[in-house]
């Protein structure tokens, strides 16, 4: 059906939108009618007018959350996108939840807003495909996609922590949304006005962490940088991969926590009120028995801990994961595409080692290199051959060079961007270095002479390096 048979209903309190909307929708060949109550937008429901309604919140007669039932009793197929100027999650989750199309915010553009409306007039005729739909317009603006057992449980944890100021920590695979977990604690939290502050302590050299999140200072009224303990004052600061802390710096976070650390904001002149979210895919209790993560700090942080299933454990999951990310990578200027159910099944097969971030990636790699508008299982089982880490050889066993490969492959793949943060020579010559020296010193029982000798590096050299990059010298058990 062409767009000159189809007619948009728009309901708005304000006359200068349902003018902008008016005209524009008329210019693409639509008919259309406004008006600027509830009331008249249910009679003409009622009346079976209208393909489509574009509607305000907030009206003078009634709230459209108290009026989206009425009409999806009285006409079910009918698509509802709702706009409102309270941005907020709940905003989104309640015109859902109420049965919306789409929700946009206010001031919106315009061509999001027309886009909203062809996919909301050329909608899947069967009934579960639109609802399937439906849950990936409004999953896409969410912080957290998933309705499967495990998913519902995080969300449990979560309502139970918005309104307390406590330590969280969040463990869970790579890939798993850590980060969004953090975020959304804190913006449904009290502290939602505050900054959100994050530090990947992976990714920031070892002998530079201190001074990034305690700052420094150039003498007696000099000037220096605060930290981002101090840019997190009054909102929350998500230490991410707190598995890679420094101890020394470990040491100072748990005075934060205590409230002994002396850092003072020079703003207030107090010391910072924030609130601690820490993230880990690393195993803490195995670093605290390796001399490698202090044990007092990892009790101050758990105190109301956070799991993250891995996506293998989540696959009912995967469709409204997909169909969400295909939206957001719409919306983000890639071609439209849709996903049959063979694709999703196919998907749903995969063991998922990079978790929802690989994914997206995929999802993303898809929509920009295929022409296809349909993805099928055909195009998903080229794209999971493709990017399948080698298989061992037959020749031999693996190299540390390919183990390297492929550890550095999966980190490459895991970059929200595609490519890591500056630095990287660095740091990945410090996880070699690291274990290298940490197994050499316990195969010496200590002995800095032996191992120096062992590493064939000058002992200086190897006593520079055990202090630089934090080696721990721990005593192996007799």
């Amino acid at each position: 059906m062409s767009s000159i048979n189809r007619k948009i209903l728009i309901a708005d309190d304000d006359a200068s939108i349902r003018l902008v909307l008016s005209q524009t929708f008329t210019r693409l060949g639509y008919q259309v009618r406004a008006t600027g109550n509830a009331a008249t937008l249910l009679k003409w429901v009622s009346e079976g007018e209208g393909d489509l309604v574009i509607t305000d919140v907030v009206m003078p007669d009634e709230n459209v959350f108290d009026v989206l039932p009425r009409i999806r009793k009285e006409r079910p197929k009918l698509p509802v996108i709702v706009m409102s100027a309270q941005n907020t999650l709940l905003t989104a989750v309640n015109a859902a939840d109420a049965g919306a199309f789409d929700y946009v915010s206010k001031p919106f553009d315009l061509d999001d807003m027309t886009a909203a409306a062809k996919r909301a007039l050329s909608r899947p005729a069967d009934g579960e495909a639109a609802k399937a739909q439906a849950r990936a317009v409004r999953d896409e603006r969410l912080p957290l996609i998933g309705r499967s057992a495990p998913m519902q449980e995080v969300y449990r944890t979560i309502a139970r922590l918005v309104g307390t100021d406590l330590t969280v920590l969040i463990t869970g695979e790579s890939g798993t949304g850590k980060e969004l977990v953090a975020r959304a604690l804190h913006d449904l939290g009290r502290r939602r006005d505050g900054r959100f502050v994050v530090i990947n302590l992976a990714a920031t050299p070892r002998e530079r962490v201190e001074t990034e999140l305690f700052g420094y200072h150039r003498g007696l009224g000099g000037d220096g940088d605060v930290g981002k303990l101090v840019e997190a004052d009054g909102g929350a600061l998500f230490l991410d991969e707190i598995g890679d802390m420094p101890l020394d710096a470990q040491t100072r976070l748990l005075r934060v926590i205590d409230g002994s650390e002396t850092a003072v904001n020079p703003r207030t002149g107090r010391r910072p009120n924030v609130r601690i979210i820490a993230a880990t895919n690393r195993d803490l209790r195995g670093l605290i028995q390796q001399g490698l993560f202090r044990e007092d700090l990892f009790f101050r942080l758990n105190v109301a801990p956070v799991r993250l299933p891995p996506l293998r454990d989540r696959t009912e999951d995967i469709p409204d994961l997909a169909r969400s990310f295909l939206l957001r990578a719409n919306r983000e200027g890639l071609p439209a595409k849709t996903i049959d159910a063979g694709a999703l099944e196919r998907l749903k097969a995969h063991a998922w080692p990079g978790n929802v971030r690989e994914l997206e990636n995929l999802v993303r790699r898809v929509c920009a290199l295929y022409s296809e508008e349909l993805i099928t299982a055909r195009i998903i089982e080229r794209e999971l051959h493709d990017h399948a880490p080698p298989a061992a050889s037959d020749e031999g066993p693996v190299t540390l060079s390919q183990l390297v490969e492929r550890h550095l492959a999966v980190y490459f793949a895991d970059q929200p961007d595609g490519a890591p943060p500056p630095g990287l020579y660095d740091r990945i010559l410090a996880e070699v270095e690291v274990p290298l020296i940490r197994l050499t010193l316990a195969a010496t029982r200590g002995n800095q002479v032996r191992a120096a000798e062992i590493l064939g590096l000058n002992r200086n050299t190897l006593r520079k390096k055990i202090h630089d990059l934090g080696v721990e010298m721990v005593k192996p058990k007799r």
